[in-house]
């Protein structure tokens, strides 16, 4: 039964998607294809590149506890000026999240990669789907998560490519169709129990991103969880940490990998599994 690996977007919530992995490498679930989107991308292209290992998992770790907003989101004044002025098409450029990718990912091109790496983007102009499996991995994930209007869209052949979380946040239907029997869904969630609305202009775009992707990844559920065996790890909840704070890294690793080992150990063999967080939408709001 080919297993396949699939990772949504989501921001710095992305973090948590570091206890996931380390949890499946404990149990020694190792994936034979990887599909992801938007950070997910970004983590997925890591771990295909490297052996599927706990030593894997633990060094992403490192990276992403290391990792400040400013390398992500770099404040540019000139580019969001220009932006606001209708001169250029996104707000923040895309250098820190390329230095960081050119900085950690080992390999050149998405053919490269030990485990089949396909990632996710949408064409700008005809808002279709578009799956990468061969190219430059650096500018195929930097497409991926190429947010609308906050970063620059991405040059791909004779198109443009921007974040695949605009048309499919969680590819369940790409690993699918690429052969994969058993899934697990690596979702990042969504801060559910937000104390207070989101500062800025970024973490009120970022948050709101989140919330369709988790409508989306609930309906593909109910789709897809009788045509593979599905089985989608619980991110941690309640949760009160936008996707644009960089901050809570560790907490959210510990946290998920927490929850998967958990889950994992009662999750019956053979059979899909959906924790209740990711049934349905809800929040913790005692009012």
């Amino acid at each position: 039964m080919p297993i396949g690996l699939v990772l949504s977007g989501g921001g710095s919530l992305g973090a948590i998607q570091v206890g996931m992995l380390q949890a499946l490498y404990e149990r020694g679930i190792a994936p034979d294809l990887i599909v992801a989107t938007s950070v997910g991308a970004v983590n997925g292209a890591f771990v295909a590149s490297r052996p599927p290992s706990v030593a894997t998992a633990e060094v992403l770790g490192d990276i992403w506890r290391r990792i400040h907003r400013g390398e992500v989101f770099p404040r540019n004044l000139a580019a969001g000026l220009l932006g606001f002025l209708g001169r250029r098409s996104f707000l923040v450029p895309n250098t820190g999240l390329r230095r960081l990718l050119e900085r950690h990912i080992e390999i050149e091109r998405l053919e490269d990669a030990a485990i089949p790496l396909h990632v996710i983007a949408v064409d700008l102009k005809s808002g279709r789907e578009r799956r990468l499996s061969s190219g430059d991995v650096i500018e195929a994930i930097l497409a991926s998560a190429a947010i609308p209007a906050v970063f620059p869209p991405i040059r791909w052949g004779g198109a443009e490519l921007i974040d695949g979380s605009v048309a499919n946040n969680t590819p369940i239907s790409h690993a699918i169709e690429l052969g994969a029997t058993e899934i697990y869904v690596l979702p990042t969630g969504y801060a559910c129990d937000l104390h207070a609305v989101p500062r800025g202009a970024l973490g009120m775009a970022l948050h709101a991103l989140t919330l369709l992707i988790q409508q989306r990844l609930i309906m593909d559920i109910r789709a897809f969880r009788d045509r593979a065996r599905l089985i989608v790890l619980p991110p941690p909840c309640p949760l009160d940490v936008s996707p644009a704070d960089f901050s809570h890294a560790r907490e959210l690793i510990e946290g998920a990998l927490r929850d998967a080992r958990e889950f994992l150990a009662a999750t019956p063999a053979s059979q899909s599994a959906v924790p209740p967080v990711m049934r349905s939408m809800h929040g913790h709001d005692a009012a």
